[in-house]
């Protein structure tokens, strides 16, 4: 099968997160089972336009907003007749493929919608703007087309705005080992990600704060950066600890010493740092917001009203337990591992694929 994949980003691109991790980590299992991938990206500084990576090929046109355009160009130059099947890997925008790719099957891959995100990184007008009109009447471009999604909230939004054939697909993870090391002594919680409007930090350590009077040897840490640091860190207490960002291995060891990780975004499209706790024997406490409503109870974890006195109350009741009866090893989430995340997309893809030729035969 001939593929070629539109994302606004590669995993060369700095701003590049975990949508771009799904893509590529695909990609390349395909190429290794024998098809042929295209990925269609923007322009990234110090990176040539063309190379192959892990045996995909990726081409970068074009800036931020001006990748769209050129996806377009470079489909009509040199992309028609030359692939069967075109994937949207939409980031927010799409690149709207269904409305100018006609001679092979267009299917969008949608990890989540902005929606309420809109409201904590924009300005009022822009966030009323984006939210109402400009994300729904994009998504609504793929309303006759296949979508897939990784979460059966991600699925129910999507319906909302109008789309009618939204199948579910894994989350991808990759296992690693939980290293051996001792948990605190003292009850520890982590905060991992980036430390953003969406992402609420601002109310995990508002939570933190509520508790320290049940439980005064507390602490907590930040583990990311991101435009909230300063202020984090000008208002943390005793007890609070921002460690930015951090290699993977120091990540997974923080993981492993705390006792649990606090999850308060807005919505995500799964929650994938979820599985990543629980590799480590670490399990979540989080609002119950979409993406986090599917993976913390798949990994066992426990879900909360979406405002800081709940999630104190509910780390004051847990964390008895959890400081008590820590786990030694870890355990597996809702997430998969990548080599069946591959198997499963493309044969949702070939079965797509194979129905839309079907019915045109029959034409």
């Amino acid at each position: 099968m001939r593929v070629l994949i539109f994302n606004w980003k590669d995993l060369a691109h700095p701003a590049a997160g975990g949508a771009e991790v799904y893509v590529e980590e695909i990609a390349r299992r395909w190429v290794a089972s024998g098809h042929r991938v295209t990925l269609f990206c923007s322009a990234v500084a110090g990176r040539p336009a063309t190379e192959v990576i892990g045996g995909v090929t990726v081409v970068r046109q074009g800036g931020r907003l001006g990748v769209y355009r050129a996806a377009r160009e470079y489909y009509r130059r040199q992309g028609r007749g030359r692939f069967d099947v075109v994937i949207d890997a939409v980031n927010t925008k799409p690149f709207g493929c269904a409305t100018w790719v006609r001679d092979v099957p267009v299917i969008a891959i949608i990890h989540q919608l902005c929606r309420e995100v809109w409201f904590r990184e924009m300005p009022l007008p822009v966030a009323l703007l984006g939210r109402f009109v400009l994300e729904p009447m994009w998504l609504r471009t793929y309303r006759d087309s296949p979508v897939l999604t990784v979460s059966e909230s991600s699925r129910s939004s999507l319906a909302e705005v109008g789309l009618r054939d939204v199948r579910l697909i894994p989350e991808g993870v990759t296992w690693r080992q939980r290293p051996a090391v001792p948990r605190e002594t003292r009850p520890t919680m982590v905060f991992l990600g980036r430390l953003a409007a969406n992402k609420r930090p601002r109310a995990a350590l508002d939570a933190f704060c509520l508790l320290r009077d049940r439980v005064p040897d507390a602490q907590l840490w930040f583990i990311g950066d991101g435009p909230q640091h300063a202020e984090l860190a000008r208002d943390a207490p005793a007890g609070v600890r921002l460690f930015g960002k951090v290699d993977r291995e120091h990540r997974d060891e923080l993981l492993a010493r705390a006792h649990v990780l606090v999850m308060t975004s807005v919505r995500e499209g799964w929650g994938l740092v979820v599985d990543e706790a629980a590799a480590m024997g670490t399990p979540t406490i989080g609002y119950d917001r979409p993406g986090l409503s599917d993976s913390i109870p798949a990994a066992g974890g426990v879900l909360v009203q979406p405002h800081p006195a709940a999630l104190a109350d509910g780390l004051a009741a847990g964390l008895p337990r959890w400081t008590q009866s820590p786990a030694t090893t870890g355990w597996r989430g809702g997430a998969k591992d990548w080599d069946s995340v591959a198997t499963i997309v493309l044969d949702r893809i070939s079965s797509l694929l194979g129905a839309h030729y079907a019915q045109h035969s029959q034409r």
